[in-house]
């Protein structure tokens, strides 16, 4: 996308208005655990994050007596236990990744389920990694979640001031003071799509970054964190880095997708802003043909790439996500990312193009 045409965009952002989403009548819901499930606002500790308060029966799977995993892959395989020919296909996929991970010159985790089955994936999944732009989508999610309970409306228009802006990637950088005004929904689609770090401060100031890491502390999420605004070299050099591990974002993730944070037409909003074009072809959705729908967002940095999504495969969505530190070649890093996301799909794929027999289905 060119700057012109990306310009473009964000004026007609600026002009247009954004559709209104309507609040959910207000009751309370015990939710089931199903991972199809469309219940608002559950969190793992029942505590209230919206209005409502809601409990979930049992304890968020992954992060119950997760230990690191060190350089060695651990994978969940609870239906294939059944069918020695699915074991082995898992177990030839579980050791691939493995290799992929080993033969990478820095550090890569990454962590993948199942939404249908629960199957699972796992390279040093409880390793905490730089997320770069990859933590926006925490910020997303407050954001979506604050307008369920009220506390914002998403056609409020922010003036788009000098004090505002920052470096790196996106377009608002570029605007006249306060020349202009966008509504929240049209900064959030802002740092997504194009990853705009100005309308990204913009939010976190809106949202709050310490209620950003309440609502991550409410689901369960204790290594995932919003410590800094986006381009702060102080906070940089002093270590502070917004952080995360594969296993938390995928959980997180997997909770957002089932409705268990946002009621349903928050949790619609928030994967449609995700699913949509970003400025640049992430790594995942460089491993995905193109009739495949990808609901993530990427992050790099200096020696870091990371992505972590929904890969909405039609009767087998799976939540994937990859990080990478101590880099030395950051297109490296993204081909293997890009290879763990071929593999994944290429497995899953195979699942559910197939019968029990295996036999390819037409």
């Amino acid at each position: 996308m060119s700057r012109a045409f990306a310009c473009l965009l964000v004026l007609f952002l600026c002009f247009a208005g954004s559709p209104a989403i309507p609040s959910p009548p207000r009751r309370a819901i015990v939710d089931s655990g199903g991972s199809g499930s469309t219940s608002p606002s559950v969190n793992p500790t029942g505590r209230n994050l919206s209005g409502k308060t809601l409990r979930l029966p049992w304890p968020l799977p992954w992060l119950m007596g997760e230990r690191a995993l060190g350089a060695s892959a651990k994978s969940q395989n609870t239906q294939t236990a059944a069918d020695p020919r699915l074991t082995d296909l898992h177990s030839k996929l579980a050791r691939q990744l493995e290799q992929t991970a080993a033969e990478f010159d820095g550090v890569m985790g990454l962590a993948v389920k199942d939404l249908t089955t629960g199957e699972s994936f796992a390279v040093n999944a409880a390793m905490v990694f730089p997320q770069a732009s990859s933590i926006k989508i925490t910020v997303l999610m407050e954001l979506l979640r604050q307008a369920q309970a009220g506390k914002l409306k998403l056609d409020d228009r922010v003036a788009i001031k000098q004090v505002h802006m920052v470096g790196g990637s996106g377009v608002l950088q570029f605007f006249g003071d306060a020349s202009s005004a966008i509504s929240l929904r049209d900064l959030a689609v802002l740092m997504i799509v194009l990853s705009d770090n100005t309308a990204t401060n913009i939010l976190i100031d809106q949202v709050g970054m310490a209620n950003v890491n309440d609502t991550l502390a409410h689901l369960g999420l204790a290594q995932t964190r919003l410590q800094r605004r986006m381009i702060d070299t102080a906070a940089q050099r002093a270590g502070r880095e917004n952080l995360s591990t594969p296993r938390e974002m995928t959980t997180l993730l997997e909770l957002l997708h089932g409705g268990k944070v946002l009621d349903a037409s928050h949790t619609a909003a928030l994967l449609e802003i995700l699913k949509y074009p970003k400025e640049n072809a992430s790594p995942l959705r460089n491993g995905l043909p193109d009739g495949i729908a990808l609901a993530n967002k990427a992050g790099s940095l200096p020696g870091v790439r990371c992505d972590s999504g929904i890969v909405l495969l039609p009767d087998r969505p799976y939540v994937i996500s990859v990080m990478t530190t101590y880099g030395h070649d950051s297109h490296a890093a993204e081909r293997a990312i890009s290879e763990v996301s071929r593999r994944v799909l290429e497995y899953f794929e195979r699942l559910a193009r197939s019968n029990a027999q295996g036999v390819r289905l037409p």
